[in-house]
């Protein structure tokens, strides 16, 4: 637990530039491992948002009534059956899935990062476009419309899911 507790907290404690450069120039340097900045900026996004997502799990578990926990023991289910079919669906209705989707679109922002080891993203292929062309208004403001809408999307995407987990709170 104690390890649990300190990966947490390493990774909500440091912005997510610190950690690529950490891990891209000291750890696998000091661990002789060789690995691209599109990997390094992968296994950290994925390290990064484990830490947050298994927060809001928690959290959206803590959530619900733990009254939901006896009524399922009480009719003889046992403890991953109650988790599985009565805690972890009202959590993912009420806390997890609204959460999780704002971390995807916090996800899909902090990609713009990435360009400090070296992983080709956005940024460097607008910035490119700028250098040559001696202008940036344009490419930058294509740059923010690409991200408006690829956060839209997202947007879109887990408010569909929303909806269709609603239909079972209906009574008709």
């Amino acid at each position: 637990m104690a390890f649990v507790a300190f990966y947490v907290g390493l990774f909500r404690g440091t912005p997510m530039v610190v950690q690529l450069l950490v891990c891209y120039y000291v750890l696998l340097p000091l661990l002789g491992a060789h690995m691209t900045g599109v990997q390094v900026s992968m296994l950290v996004f994925g390290l990064n948002s484990g830490a947050y997502i298994s927060e809001m799990m928690r959290a959206g578990i803590e959530s619900v009534d733990p009254g939901q926990m006896e009524a399922g023991r009480a009719v003889g289910l046992s403890f991953s059956v109650t988790m599985i079919k009565i805690v972890i669906p009202q959590a993912v209705k009420k806390i997890i899935l609204p959460t999780l989707g704002n971390e995807f679109i916090a996800l899909v922002k902090e990609t713009s990062v990435v360009s400090f080891v070296g992983a080709a993203d956005l940024y460097v292929a607008f910035n490119y476009i700028g250098t040559n062309s001696y202008e940036f208004m344009v490419p930058y403001l294509v740059m923010a419309l690409i991200y408006i809408v690829i956060v839209l999307l997202i947007s879109l995407g887990i408010k569909l899911m929303e909806r269709s987990l609603k239909k079972s709170d209906r009574r008709n």
